[in-house]
Formats: structure tokens, C-alpha cells, sequence
């Protein structure tokens, strides 16, 4: 029996979903790279802040009086003769986050009709032209265009292309649901990873060959450019499996595990379930708690264990010299570094895990072995070990990353895969929440502790207790998701209008040699492709963590 394709194919628009269904001979291990391509690209989310300093002295390059620290954030938005302050820079991630889990609600649906691919351009235009409308921006000294492309415009390509690998991935992995949205996830995780470095090495050398400019308008100048035509590559690289395919031999394990849907749930009715909102609140709780930390993960190190990091222990912070105060913070950049390694390789590790484990049991873990972390962290800092509060974050981070690459599939599991990238968008508001709420709990926490003349340890520890009062709830909540009554499921017919989109529907699985073939030559190129910058910002990155280790 074959898998019927949509009648000519070569007859529809490029940008279609009708264009790009696989044909015999794909296979499905050419999916992954093209999402990697996206989340590359897009994960330079993270990894913004390298923007912000030399932005800060933009005109006090040539103008010492450039400094204007009384203006009001209006006044900043449209001063040409005043430098911005950092304060009024990092809102462009915050609007970038926010967008991101609106828009990724908005075009979820839309999403899901139109294709992989047409998602993806569209992507790499709002992404990739957010940064050279962030550059004209900067060129012209206006905060405000810099908010509209880098933010506003920038989070819409955010958004979108956040969703469509994972949705395209699960269609194509259903029996690796969990390894395969962890590869296209891990790859947001290492944007940052890979463009901070780059954007450096970019000022740097922009502003060695013009000292009156600090390199960053023609920095965002080259990296939206590329970003552009990588995102692209990866959209057009993008095949959908025929109606009803899945892999020979596969079937849905719903025998053997009652947390995994044999049927599809509608977007319009995800949202009305119990389930979808206690998933809401599992992934929430997970990110705010994880997010909190990395905002102020250098700080913390720092003022913890102040000189010991440099080999004087029992002298804390404020006692060092400028020099001292150097070292210290080189080492708690290290840390950094290293707990985004582990928020990288906790994405695809438990996301893969999860095959095994399941999705209801890998939270548990993450919110049992999270929450006890937490706890113990500040006994940790009281022995004075630095090496077991190290390992407890990195711990910790590892199962931050793994929450984000987790929950796709926990999704599919629950409602089907035919909506899972519309509903994945819907919960992915959850993200844009604790975006906000992590790191300002954080802040506010450790703002009162120091007006009230705390330091060291006794600065921190009180955030980690709540933070793993965070991961308790989120426990209660997991432990709350439970299968859906067949009621909330598709019936055959409305499955088959769903699958439609111009395509006819399988009337076997698996067939033709559509999906089929491991690591084969032909498919060497594209992974190069994604695999070299990825060993690059590892290699980087690691460099940089070594310092902890000294």
C-alpha cells in the first residue's frame, strides 16, 4: 500500500504546505538540521545583552557629555544627543519575550495550515530583519526603532520560528518524540552560545577599523543579513510527512502507556482543558524558577563566595581591590559559561530521556531533584564548597533546559500531534509569564536582603527556599495531569478535514521509503553545517568555563 501525496505538487506555490510534502526517498533525518537552522539563529535571544554596554558609550565615543542620567525613558526613546542608559536597552529583551509567547499563540494555528516552510520565512524576515532595522536604529541614535525591530518585530520571528522545528519534528519523530524536539530545542539554547562570541569578535573589529563608532550597527548589520539567508536555508529545507504517516512497524503505544494519546484534540478546545492549563503552570514554574537564577547567576557567585574564588578565602567582595574584583568576576563568567553548557545538554539529554522515562516522570524529577537542589544550596555555600554549589546549578540548569525541550512532547502525548504546534505556541505564554516573574522575584528578594544589611550566603538563601517552593508547586501540578475523556478527541472525519490542507490522506502507514535511512551520506552536508558552529561556541564556551577549574 503507498502513501498518497498531494496531486502536482510541482504546481503549488513555492511557500506551500502543499509544495513540500515528502516524496519517496526522503529522509527523515534531513528535519532535524533544518529546525537546528532556525533555533541557532533565533536562540541569540539569550544572548542580547552583549549589545548593551557598547551601546551604552555609543556617543561618548566623541562626546564625553554624552551622558544624560537624568532623562526619563520618553526623553531616551528619541534623544540623539543623549547615550541610552542599560536599563533602557534591556527592555528590548523583555518586549522580545513577550511578543515571542504572543505570537507564538496568534500564528500557532496559522501555523499549522500553512507549513513549515512558509513559517519559517517568515521567521527569518522578522528575525533577521529585526536586526537591521535595530541597526538603522543604532545608526540614527533612536532607542525607539531599536525597540520596534529587535523587539516588537524581532519577537514575532521569535515566536514563529520557535514553533515550527518543534511541530515538524514531532510529526516526524512520533517514536522519538522527546529526542527530537531536544535536538531542535537544544539549538536555541546554543544561539547565544554561538552569536555572543561572534557579536564580540564583530565590535571588536568594527571598532578597531572606525574608534569613533562602538561596532554595533554594523555588527547587527552582518548578523541580521546572515541570520537571514541561514534561516532561510533552514525553511526551505523543510519536508511534512503525507497525511496519516508514520514510521514502518511504528504504532501510537497507547497499550502500554495511558499518557499517550492515540487521537488529536482541536486547538479551539486545548485551551479548555483542565490538563492544558496544569501544564501551563508545570512549565511556568519550571522556567521561573530556572530563569531567576541565570538573570543574576554572576552576582551570586560573587558575592557568596567573594575572595575564595580567588584563592582568599573569608575576604568577601567589597574588600577587594579593582584587580582582586577582575578575577573574581572572570571566574564567576566561567560559571556562566558552564551553566549554559548544561542548560544546552540538559535539553536534548532529558528530553531524550523522557522516551524512556516518560514526560510525567521526567518532571517529577526535575521538580523533586530541583526543589531539594535548591534547598541545599545554601548549606552547600555555608561549607565553603564552591565545587558542590557549582555542581548543584549546573544540575539545576540541566533540568531548566530539559523543561523547555520536554513539554512539545509532553503535548503531543496528551492531545495528538495534529495541533501540537498551535498548542505548544498557546502554552508558550507560560514562558513570556515567568520571563517576568523569575528574574523580578530574584531581584526583589535579593533587594531587600541587601537594604537590610545582609551579605554573602545569607544574601541568596532566602531566594533559593522560594525558588524551591516554585518547583514544589509545579510538582502538585504535574501530578494533577492526567489522560484526556475521549470526548475532547477528533473523530475520523474532522481528523481527516484537519490533515487535508490540499493533501490526500494515507491510507497506510509508512510506505515508498518516505522517512527512511539513518546517518547516510547524502545528509553529511547539512548536519556539518549546523554541527560546526555548534562545536565552535562549545569550544568557546568552554574555554571561558575553564577559568572555575584554576
Amino acid at each position: 500500500m503507498s502513501v498518497a501525496t498531494a496531486p502536482n505538487p510541482g504546481a503549488a506555490p513555492l511557500l506551500s504546505r502543499e509544495r513540500i510534502v515528502a516524496r519517496p526517498g526522503f529522509n527523515r533525518w534531513l528535519a532535524p538540521p533544518a529546525a537546528l537552522a532556525t533555533h541557532l539563529c533565533i536562540g541569540m535571544a539569550y544572548g542580547l545583552s552583549v549589545f548593551w554596554l557598547p551601546l551604552s558609550k555609543a556617543l561618548s565615543q566623541s562626546a564625553p557629555a554624552a551622558a544624560c542620567p537624568d532623562m526619563t525613558l520618553a526623553q531616551a526613546l528619541f534623544t540623539t544627543s543623549c547615550d541610552w542608559r542599560v536599563t533602557d536597552l534591556v527592555i528590548v529583551f523583555s518586549i522580545g519575550i513577550v511578543v515571542l509567547g504572543l505570537s507564538a499563540a496568534l500564528f500557532g494555528g496559522w501555523l499549522e495550515k500553512a507549513g513549515p516552510r512558509k513559517a519559517g520565512a517568515v521567521a527569518a524576515l522578522c528575525w533577521g530583519g529585526g536586526f537591521l532595522i535595530g541597526a538603522l536604529g543604532v545608526y540614527v541614535h533612536q532607542l525607539w526603532i531599536i525597540w520596534l525591530g529587535m523587539g516588537l518585530i524581532g519577537g514575532v520571528g521569535l515566536g514563529i520560528g520557535y514553533i515550527t522545528p518543534v511541530s515538524t519534528l514531532i510529526k516526524w519523530f512520533p517514536d522519538r518524540r522527546g529526542m527530537a524536539t531536544g535536538m531542535a530545542i537544544m539549538g536555541f539554547g546554543g544561539g547565544a552560545m554561538i552569536g555572543s562570541p561572534l557579536a564580540d569578535l564583530l565590535i571588536k573589529h568594527f571598532h578597531a577599523g572606525n574608534p569613533a563608532s562602538v561596532g554595533v550597527w554594523e555588527t547587527l548589520t552582518v548578523m541580521g543579513l546572515g541570520y537571514v539567508a541561514f534561516m532561510l536555508g533552514g525553511a526551505f529545507g523543510y519536508r511534512v510527512p503525507p497525511a496519516g504517516w508514520a514510521p514502518d512497524g511504528w504504532t501510537t503505544p497507547t497499550a502500554k502507556n495511558a499518557m499517550i494519546a492515540s487521537g488529536h484534540v482541536h486547538l479551539r478546545d486545548a485551551h479548555k482543558t483542565f490538563q492544558f492549563w496544569m501544564l501551563w503552570l508545570v512549565l511556568a514554574l519550571n522556567v521561573s524558577a530556572g530563569i531567576g537564577v541565570l538573570a543574576l547567576a554572576s552576582p551570586m557567585l560573587q558575592e557568596i563566595f567573594g575572595g575564595a574564588l580567588i584563592g582568599q578565602p573569608g575576604v568577601p567582595l567589597g574588600s577587594l581591590d579593582a584587580g582582586q574584583k577582575a578575577g573574581v568576576a572572570a571566574v564567576a563568567a566561567g560559571f556562566v559559561g558552564l551553566l549554559s553548557l548544561f542548560n544546552i545538554a540538559g535539553r536534548f539529554f532529558w528530553a531524550s530521556m523522557s522516551d524512556k522515562l516518560g514526560r510525567k516522570l521526567t518532571y517529577a524529577i526535575f521538580f523533586v531533584l530541583g526543589a531539594g537542589l535548591y534547598a541545599a544550596a545554601p548549606w552547600a555555600a555555608h561549607l565553603g564548597s564552591q565545587a558542590l554549589f557549582v555542581a548543584f546549578f549546573c544540575v539545576i540548569l540541566s533540568m531548566y533546559g530539559g523543561g523547555f525541550a520536554t513539554i512539545p512532547a509532553y503535548l503531543a502525548d496528551i492531545f495528538g500531534t495534529q495541533f501540537v504546534g498551535a498548542i505548544h505556541g498557546r502554552l508558550l505564554t507560560a514562558w513570556s509569564t515567568a520571563g517576568v516573574v523569575g528574574p523580578l522575584v530574584v531581584a526583589e528578594i535579593r533587594q531587600i536582603q541587601q537594604s537590610a544589611g545582609v551579605e554573602g550566603v545569607e544574601l541568596y538563601a532566602r531566594t533559593m527556599y522560594v525558588l524551591a517552593g516554585f518547583l514544589i508547586v509545579g510538582f502538585i501540578c504535574n501530578l494533577l495531569v492526567r489522560p484526556l475523556a475521549a470526548r475532547w478527541f477528533m473523530g475520523d472525519a474532522q481528523v481527516g478535514e484537519a490533515q487535508g490542507h490540499g493533501q490526500k490522506t494515507a491510507t497506510a502507514t509508512g510506505s515508498q521509503g518516505i522517512g527512511k535511512g539513518g546517518f547516510t551520506p547524502a545528509i553529511v552536508i547539512p548536519w556539518l553545517v549546523v554541527a560546526l558552529p555548534i562545536l565552535w561556541g562549545v569550544y568557546v564556551t568552554f574555554g571561558k568555563a575553564v577559568v572555575l577549574f584554576r
